[in-house]
């Protein structure tokens, strides 16, 4: 695990999140549990284990960005992390450059962040004729520059990473697409039961079809005929085998409403395994009129 705050928290008080302190998911910790403890960990297996073991209550962990996709790895790690999913969070991401004191845009000629930040930052940085050098983490890069200090390199990071590694900005919101949002699941060892009349909610969950033709259409089918929307679905190989394909779904709704309880029996029908990671109250920003379609 990344180094943590010296402020001793209980497990209880703590949530855990993938990168070092300054991240962008540190940020959205702070944002959604202000009066939680955030624990900094290496790994998003770390930040799951953190949870699992007792370490800390919640993990904060991203899923989604709207300009780069989904965040590799993590549909791999849900389905067998123990842990359920109570929440989400919608994080609006602004990316800053900044250097040692004493640079200036002048004296630089390296940036270092990570692939995705570099990559919703290639206007700016192609620009001012930067070399872009891929870092694990935002914030582990304008830590790493801070403790070089070197000139002619900077970091493209959140403002929070500056303050903590006393670097100077030297350019605020150089992202491409002021569109650019990351959204996070929150992660539990305990699940969260919510009333199917509680307001709008997401129920997600993993299913692998049988090896029959037509099997995922028919496995659909029960979705589109009771009137539920399939917000996401998505599909990654399992074992490394080409023909053993497991699908990540979200769908608005509670199991035990009428239309979706249907849904999932027709699912499970035609699939040889379902299993349900959460079912939690969306986030407002998921209902924001879309564009075109008020």
């Amino acid at each position: 695990m990344a180094k943590a705050s010296t402020q001793k928290a209980s497990p209880a008080n703590t949530i855990a999140f993938q990168g070092f302190l300054g991240a962008n998911s540190h940020i959205a910790c702070q944002e959604r549990f202000p009066k939680m403890t955030p624990l900094p960990c290496l790994r998003f297996e770390d930040a799951f284990e953190a949870v699992e073991k007792g370490k800390a209550r919640l993990a904060m962990i991203p899923v989604d960005n709207s300009i780069a996709g989904r965040v590799a790895d993590i549909h791999h790690i849900l389905p067998n992390s123990g842990l359920s999913i109570i929440g989400e969070h919608f994080f609006g991401v602004s990316h800053h450059l900044m250097a040692v004191p004493g640079a200036t845009l002048k004296t630089l000629n390296r940036v270092e962040s990570h692939v995705h930040a570099l990559g919703q930052c290639r206007k700016f940085i192609r620009k001012h004729k930067l070399q872009p050098i891929v870092s694990a983490d935002t914030a582990g890069a304008a830590m790493d520059v801070a403790a070089r200090g070197d000139k002619t390199v900077a970091a493209i990071a959140p403002k929070l990473a500056a303050k903590i590694y006393g670097l100077k900005v030297l350019a605020s919101n150089i992202e491409d697409a002021e569109h650019n949002t990351t959204r996070f699941l929150i992660m539990s060892k305990t699940p969260v039961k919510i009333g199917p009349k509680s307001g709008p909610c997401v129920t997600s969950f993993v299913f692998r079809v049988r090896n029959v033709p037509a099997a995922l259409y028919k496995a659909m089918g029960g979705f589109a005929t009771n009137g539920v929307n399939m917000s996401k679905l998505e599909s990654y190989m399992v074992g490394g085998h080409f023909t053993a394909t497991q699908f990540y779904a979200e769908v608005d709704g509670h199991p035990s409403d009428r239309a979706l309880k249907l849904a999932f029996e027709e699912l499970r029908f035609y699939s040889k395994e379902v299993k349900i990671l959460g079912t939690y109250a969306g986030h407002p920003y998921r209902y924001e009129a879309v564009p075109g379609e008020e």
